[in-house]
């Protein structure tokens, strides 16, 4: 019997050959880890859809933070959910509002050995729930909401963020935040722009993190699931705005997205394994139905396969302790 010279399987019969033959590889340089603070708290607060994860309190999202660089991630993303909200978001541009006074504080706590990201996006702060202002008819007012985004960016920068994260999917958002960051003299602030954001059914558990007002959907603004050479259009605006990174959001649904955005993007990309992503994992994983260290391994070094540089991922801090174990 006739067998071919070349035997792929030869390549895979034990552990030491296949991490020596291992095309891609999870760093924990290369996971972000999001967090949420929430005015108000005693008590950092569980989410129920959300085993693990917390709305934390100053003085757990400093330790979280501190932990996030002892273990070598690349960054801390950061989302604030206030007390008080009103139609404009106006907490949001609060020098002393909830996540502007975080982002003060992780930076005195960490410093440069952790990239500190937010948040630019008004669905936490307003009493509606949209990423942006509303007009008299109840729609998104694109170019409103842009002179709101400047403002906010321009407030986190000044709170010591070191990467902005513009995720509310308005048109020219990034030209406007990088306008209104180089005219107060933050040119050294990077954009993270969410470039190709989808309408997603799996936002669920996030919309409880950030305790979300949001009643109908945000299908106006967020791109259609069913598109994908729209996500090219998408990125290739933000980079010609100044764009210093773009992202693909979800993950999980979207790795066609990614690898096309990686096969075009001059840029670094980033993918965010999103709250439904988790949510489902450790769902199974409790049931007994997966192996969860496993199927979290599995799904971020999907993505990191597909072409992202940097995964947003809840897992960032477990994965990284596994990385240093091995």
């Amino acid at each position: 019997m006739s067998f071919p010279r070349h035997r792929p399987r030869r390549l895979r019969q034990t552990p030491v050959m296949r991490r020596l033959v291992a095309e891609t590889r999870l760093h924990p340089a290369e996971l972000i880890l999001p967090a949420f603070i929430r005015e108000g708290l005693a008590d950092p607060a569980p989410l129920q859809s959300m085993p693990g994860v917390v709305q934390h309190t100053t003085d757990t999202l400093k330790r979280a933070a501190a932990e996030a660089a002892e273990l070598g991630l690349g960054g801390i993303m950061l989302f604030g959910v206030p007390e008080e909200r009103d139609a404009e978001g106006s907490a949001s541009l609060d020098p002393d509002g909830v996540l502007n006074a975080a982002i003060r504080a992780v930076r005195d706590e960490v410093g440069d050995s952790l990239v500190v990201m937010s948040d630019v996006c008004l669905d936490e702060f307003t009493d509606h729930g949209h990423c942006g202002v509303l007009d008299a008819q109840g729609r998104v007012d694109n170019d409103a909401t842009l002179e709101v985004y400047g403002q906010m960016a321009v407030a986190q920068a000044e709170a010591g963020a070191h990467v902005l994260g513009p995720s509310g999917m308005m048109d020219g958002q990034v030209a406007v935040i990088r306008d209104a960051l180089d005219a107060a003299g933050h040119q050294d602030v990077a954009v993270l722009a969410y470039a190709a954001k989808y309408a997603s059914a799996f936002y669920g558990p996030f919309r409880e993190a950030v305790d979300s007002q949001l009643t109908g959907d945000r299908r106006t603004y967020q791109m259609d699931p069913a598109n994908r050479r729209e996500a090219i259009l998408e990125v290739e605006l933000d980079l010609e705005e100044g764009a210093d990174m773009v992202m693909v959001k979800p993950a999980m649904s979207y790795l066609d997205i990614l690898a096309d955005v990686a096969a075009m993007s001059p840029v670094p990309v980033a993918a965010y394994q999103i709250s439904g992503e988790y949510a489902m994992i450790e769902a199974a994983a409790a049931n007994g139905w997966i192996d969860r260290k496993a199927s979290i391994l599995e799904s971020v070094l999907g993505i990191r396969r597909a072409g992202a540089n940097s995964v947003l991922t809840y897992w960032a801090p477990e994965i990284a302790r596994w990385l240093h174990e091995a």
